[in-house]
């Protein structure tokens, strides 16, 4: 493949007028750069941006979300359904902003990090974000284990280890392209959310209590055990990596790089994502929904790990339904390992403009995984796997403000995007989320930290 061509992001506008550092920039993901054609009908053409939404509402069905929704449901029934539905709406306005991003200024957030702070600061930001997306894929290494020893009774440590062959998977979805890799990802998405349907058949929940559960409690915020599970629900949501590939993959898409054009590409992938994270609403909720009717009518209100939802969904619901759960765990477990692969090469490329090959970025990645989750199986097994996986969900909550808070200054700046600049009263909601994102994640490390050490 030959050299990236460098484009103008800001389309006719004076480099000196577009408020960016630099004026033009390497293409994000340059091998699959404007690849899908945009053409034909309104109908055709959201048929061309749809794809990008489902790599990103990946990192809000994986498994570090399952752990916060099974214990959710299994303490307090249906009264967390609430706080999945306001996590998912925060995520539709973050993720639209993201993807605005991408396709107004011709920069990956990561990018525009790097154009408008110090290096000192791009460099802090780059480590941080290695760190979270590390935490992100130790997540999907133990779910894949965990999902591995359920199904074929694969020891954890050796479960942790095959994980590493989805490199090879990946290498093979990479060269397809674009398309293919999203076609693969939707079909995962398909069957975790067959899965989870089937569950619920089984589990028949209480309809009445499932739609009182969507209308907030106060006594979300006035019960402390409840507080601190709705906060982890909040934190193991949105995704920091998920910014940085949004904002990116949209790029894979041939707009029209005029107003007109863009505008249409704006509108068509907020509707492509908000598409695809309703449906990780529907399959978030359906976990916790699964745990309420399952294990909090019948008494079991402590099932917060994944191996102890598996072993109790058989004698309560009937068969084939533990090995359903597994199956959904492993496929949610593959999928987020091919979007945080992306991830990673987005940001590394974005930050530092250094590009090695996708497969040996995967392979250094899923290696910093797999190390500590080795070692945690061997010393501690399931109950140290079970406390890694929570561990690695403090981390990202940890990360996400240091990417929130950039992308939400960006989208609101005059200077950057221009006509594109967020609404007044856009701006307000999207930092009021970004405040409250902060606070909730600050409050979420003390109370861990404070279960700690206790």
């Amino acid at each position: 493949m030959g050299k990236p061509v460098l484009h103008t992001d800001a389309g006719t506008t004076p480099p000196s007028e577009t408020g960016w550092r630099r004026a033009r920039v390497a293409p994000s993901l340059a091998e699959v750069y404007r690849s899908v054609p945009v053409t034909g009908s309104t109908f055709r053409k959201i048929i061309a941006f749809a794809g990008p939404g489902y790599l990103v509402a990946v990192g809000y069905m994986d498994p570090g979300n399952w752990a916060t929704d099974l214990a959710g449901g299994s303490r307090f029934g249906y009264t967390l359904l609430s706080v999945i539905l306001l996590s998912n709406l925060m995520a539709v306005l973050l993720q639209g902003l993201a993807s605005k991003l991408g396709i107004v200024t011709g920069r990956d957030l990561a990018q525009a990090c790097r154009d408008h702070y110090s290096k000192p600061v791009s460099v802090l930001l780059w480590v941080m974000c290695e760190i979270a997306i590390a935490a992100c894929d130790l997540a999907e290494v133990i779910g894949s284990a965990i999902a591995l020893n359920l199904l074929f009774g694969i020891p954890l440590t050796i479960g942790v280890v095959l994980t590493a062959l989805d490199v090879l998977l990946l290498l093979y979805l990479q060269n397809r392209g674009v398309r293919v890799l999203e076609a693969m990802v939707i079909v995962l998405v398909a069957t975790v959310g067959a899965c989870f349907a089937f569950e619920l058949v089984l589990s028949k929940p209480d309809v009445a209590g499932v739609f009182a559960g969507f209308i907030p409690h106060s006594e979300i915020v006035t019960n402390p055990a409840m507080l601190l599970i709705a906060i982890g629900i909040l934190g193991a949501t949105v995704m920091p990596h998920n910014l940085y590939l949004h904002s990116s993959i949209v790029q894979t898409r041939k707009y029209e790089e005029t107003a007109a054009g863009k505008r249409e590409a704006v509108k068509f992938a907020f509707l492509d994502s908000t598409i695809a994270l309703s449906i990780a609403l529907f399959i978030n909720a359906a976990i916790l929904i699964v745990a309420a009717a399952s294990f909090h009518t019948s008494g079991h209100h402590d099932v917060a790990e994944i191996q102890d939802a598996f072993k109790l969904l058989t004698p309560l619901l009937g068969a084939g339904a533990s090995t359903v759960f597994a199956l959904a765990l492993l496929a949610s477990g593959q999928n987020s390992t091919l979007t945080g692969t992306l991830a990673g090469q987005i940001v590394m490329e974005g930050f530092l403009e250094i590009r090695i090959r996708p497969w040996l970025r995967r392979l250094i990645t899923r290696l910093i995984a797999i190390v500590p989750a080795v070692i945690v199986s061997l010393l501690w097994g399931v109950s140290g796997t079970a406390r890694l996986l929570i561990a690695s969900q403090v981390v990202l909550s940890f990360q996400l403000s240091f990417a929130v808070f950039p992308l939400v200054a960006f989208t609101s700046d005059r200077a950057k995007m221009g006509e594109f600049v967020n609404a007044t009263w856009l701006r307000i909601l999207a930092y009021l989320v970004a405040f409250v994102i902060a606070a909730l994640n600050v409050w979420l490390l003390i109370q861990t930290a404070r279960d700690w050490l206790a």
